[in-house]
């Protein structure tokens, strides 16, 4: 980042972020942008790439502003990959400051909201600003307040307590079956083909995910400073639901101070594809085989994580579904 110096440069402690990608695709990423109009947004790149951190939060608003112009499936695939451009330059300005938080901040936001083409950038320079970050508070098991914490207590459930919690017309209804290790031969032709539920048990033993996911605190280390979508309220057919952005610490404080008596609205995450944004927790979980049953295609893989009595009204979605709970 040469070129003027700006007031978060002021304190460049030689931190960079190497970004191959943006660097052999930025010129022709800018022409297209501009062939669409984006004439403005293409001279703030330009600028925020010399050195002009002001032009570098001025092209991320200008296109976010293209990403809410109108319905997400009509916004155009190159206005995306300029917001992750944009967050990219961000994201070097806080780096080279040292401020990790903002930095993983603007990068999560590009994972988030942003295309395809600059993600592997996306993603590698998280891991940098992430390595960094962890130097500065010493230790990857740096848990804070959740040192020693679990996110699910050992206490014995209550059957008759989470009956109570369904709609009466439920418990009249055919129950579902459940099943240990069931093999794919079984899965297809007794279930599957037949288009059947099933409780599948005994199969999810191996994922690291079922022994680390229950300590807050590692989970914190991981990926407390990313951030990530929620959804606050019981569900979201309540006039009172929202969706915030907050970071994974915050969310997770959110779960711990959870009640059922509390008049506080519960903070879930759900379907967010946080796998693909936050590798570091993908190695924690396995792809069922299940799902590759009948010779289909993984049609996407999402995460649901929230406290108790959070509730997803009844639907009905376009393809298959095989929910894993660790």
């Amino acid at each position: 980042m040469s070129g003027p110096s700006t007031a978060a440069s002021s304190g460049d402690n030689g931190l960079r972020l190497s970004t191959p990608t943006l660097d052999a695709e930025s010129q022709s990423l800018l022409q297209a942008i501009s062939a669409q109009g984006g004439y403005a947004y293409a001279r703030m790149a330009a600028l925020s790439a010399a050195g002009d951190q002001s032009a570098a939060e001025a092209a991320r608003d200008m296109a976010w502003e293209q990403l809410h112009s109108g319905p997400w499936h009509s916004v155009l695939p190159v206005w995306r990959d300029a917001y992750s451009m944009a967050c990219l330059h961000v994201a070097k300005f806080h780096f080279a400051a040292g401020e990790f938080g903002e930095a993983l901040g603007a990068l999560d936001m590009g994972l988030i909201m942003g295309g395809m083409l600059l993600r592997k950038d996306l993603h590698d320079s998280v891991l940098l600003v992430s390595s960094e970050a962890r130097k500065k508070t010493k230790s990857l098991q740096a848990c804070g307040d959740f040192k020693g914490e679990k996110l699910v207590p050992e206490v014995p459930v209550d059957v008759n307590e989470v009956l109570k919690i369904l709609p009466c017309r439920s418990l009249t209804s055919r129950r579902v079956e459940k099943r240990s290790a069931l093999s794919l031969e079984g899965f297809l032709c007794d279930y599957f083909q037949t288009g059947t539920p099933v409780v599948i048990t005994n199969c999810m033993a191996h994922w690291p995910a079922r022994t680390k996911w229950n300590h807050l605190g590692y989970l914190n280390a991981v990926a407390g400073n990313r951030t990530v979508p929620v959804e606050v309220g019981k569900n979201y057919l309540c006039s009172d639901w929202k969706q915030e952005l907050v970071t994974f610490s915050k969310f997770l404080e959110r779960i711990r101070t959870n009640k059922p008596s509390s008049s506080v609205e519960p903070t879930y995450l759900a379907q967010h594809p946080l796998f693909d944004q936050i590798n570091e927790l993908r190695g924690d979980i396995c792809i069922p085989d299940y799902c590759f049953v009948g010779g289909g295609e993984l049609q996407s893989l999402n995460a649901w994580f929230g406290p108790a009595g959070t509730v997803t009204p009844l639907h009905h979605d376009p393809h298959h579904n095989i929910l894993a709970q660790p």
